[in-house]
């Protein structure tokens, strides 16, 4: 349906329960993209939930850097004050403004930072064998397809304008490229440091800079531990 059909017929918006997000009443892909449309916050409460279990400091870095890009969005739509499509046609609004969009400042932050985190930082560590390189590149193609769908939800839905979501992108994107070269050259050798404070010590927090795969560094250590600790109850056992 094209924009202006949509403006002169607008549809009947139905909200998500316990979200304020809206698509049109008996649209099934409205629905589903509505759905895909609250990827950022899945994204937020994932990343509050890995500081508050891993404590690591490139990943509060990470979610430092979400958090100054929905911070540069909201200044950048304060400054532009352009409207959004069809006059705003949802009632539950956070800001009458729509350019840069939002949702797709954030999800592009999110995938050009992590394309540069697998492509970039952990080649630098890590041997690239055919099963890495792989994975690597399956995530990245997820990574793409979720952040293309969550920029087409907002012009489907009528959030934004496909010209919101463009500069959203672009925006994200560049912050991301910044943001990931601050962290890897200013930031990065600073971490030692300040988990070294007696704060960070207090509260956990630790730096893995410096260990090229974490997770098979945690499941090695995991797995001689609960080996060392079996021998040892079997020896007290016998």
């Amino acid at each position: 349906m094209a924009a202006e059909e949509q403006c002169s017929a607008p549809p009947r918006w139905r909200p998500i329960s316990l979200t304020h997000v809206e698509y049109p009443a008996g649209d099934l892909t409205g629905q589903m993209l509505a759905y895909i449309s609250l990827l950022p916050i899945a994204i937020l409460v994932g990343f509050v939930t890995l500081i508050v279990f891993k404590r690591e400091l490139h990943t509060i870095s990470f979610f430092g850097g979400l958090i100054l890009n929905e911070g540069l969005n909201w200044v950048l739509k304060h400054i532009l004050q352009e409207p959004r499509p069809c006059g705003g046609a949802h009632a539950s609004l956070t800001t009458e403004y729509g350019m840069p969009s939002s949702h797709a400042q954030f999800i592009w932050f999110f995938v050009v930072y992590f394309f540069l985190f697998l492509y970039l930082r952990m080649h630098q560590t890590n041997n690239a064998r055919c099963v890495e390189l792989l994975w690597r590149h399956i995530l990245s193609i997820i990574l793409l397809s979720m952040a293309l769908a969550v920029s087409y939800s907002r012009v489907y839905l009528m959030y934004h304008s496909g010209r919101q979501v463009l500069y959203g992108g672009v925006a994200g994107s560049v912050v991301a490229v910044v943001w990931f070269f601050i962290t890897q050259e200013l930031l990065t050798p600073l971490f030692p440091r300040i988990a070294a404070w007696p704060i960070s010590e207090f509260f956990l927090v630790r730096d893995t800079s410096l260990i090229p795969n974490i997770l098979w560094f945690e499941y090695t250590v995991t797995r001689s531990e609960a080996r060392n600790r079996q021998r040892k109850l079997g020896t007290k056992v016998q």
